[in-house]
């Protein structure tokens, strides 16, 4: 039995796309191999929110500015991913996988990259 947070689907205007974690995608059969797929947005901190995070920091409890900001980022940069596996002929991507790097003060990449296929 697969763990349920390490299977997402994503509905497109074309199809339905299925996301795993995984290297394969259980009870299914891998008939077509894409290649590594990817997606990836840039994001600058907000002041307003860096005032709030700063005030937070000392009393502490969630920064919801930056879970929001992180969410809608992982959101477009998957999405950007899909696209991607789409215009392959993929409906799956496997072994997908997030990633963070710092590009400049302030602001910072999310990057996500799995392995399109089609599944049967």
């Amino acid at each position: 039995m697969s763990n349920p947070q390490s299977r997402t689907s994503y509905l497109s205007a074309n199809q339905r796309m299925l996301l795993t974690t995984l290297e394969g995608v259980p009870g299914k059969e891998v008939l077509e191999h894409y290649g590594i797929v990817q997606g990836s947005t840039v994001r600058a901190k907000n002041v307003g929110k860096d005032l709030l995070a700063g005030l937070k920091n000392i009393v502490g409890g969630e920064l919801k500015g930056y879970t929001e900001l992180l969410q809608e980022a992982r959101h477009e940069a998957t999405e950007r991913m899909v696209q991607q596996a789409e215009q392959l002929g993929a409906n799956a991507i496997v072994n997908v996988r997030f990633a963070t790097s710092s590009v400049a003060q302030g602001a910072a990449e999310l990057y996500v990259y799995g392995t399109a296929v089609k599944v049967m």
